[in-house]
């Protein structure tokens, strides 16, 4: 039983850890995406003054405004990629590979259980059925053995 207890608890506390690692993934996801945006009203904004005012010197002035806010747009189409692409794979990945091993490490144990539990309850029939049987008290030194395990521990 205690692989059971401490196999379900490493699964909880990696889904925890899991569940951190991706939360701040996400939380440096919307710190890019806040940061792209008012890059991109910043940059537009000031930008746009300088670009138009040096550009306006040699070109007709829609145009100078044009190519300024087409270069400010694309540098806030980039960070807004960059900031698609942070991932909190990497630091997950060690943690799920764990949370596996123990579940999968509970489910044979939960498995073993019950088939000891389905032997005994087995047993227990043949020594109800005929307790005075060889195969009936063949039956009991199990039983007698796990009984005895437990009032140790």
């Amino acid at each position: 039983m205690s692989r059971i207890t401490r196999n379900a608890a490493i699964a909880i506390r990696m889904e925890k850890l899991i569940a951190r690692r991706e939360v701040a993934a996400v939380g440096r996801q919307i710190g890019m995406t806040a940061a792209a945006g008012i890059l991109g009203a910043v940059g537009l904004i000031m930008l746009n003054v300088a670009g138009y005012l040096a550009l306006a010197a040699r070109l007709e002035p829609w145009l100078a405004a044009l190519i300024v806010a087409i270069v400010n747009l694309a540098l806030a189409a980039l960070l807004l990629l960059v900031a698609r692409n942070v991932s909190a794979d990497g630091d997950v990945e060690a943690a799920r590979e764990v949370r596996d091993l123990a579940l999968s490490d509970l489910e044979g144990e939960v498995v073993d259980a019950a088939a000891e539990v389905q032997g005994l309850a087995n047993d227990l029939r043949t020594v109800a059925r005929n307790p005075l049987s060889a195969a009936g008290l063949t039956a009991l030194v199990p039983l007698l053995t796990l009984i005895l395990k437990n009032l140790k521990k």
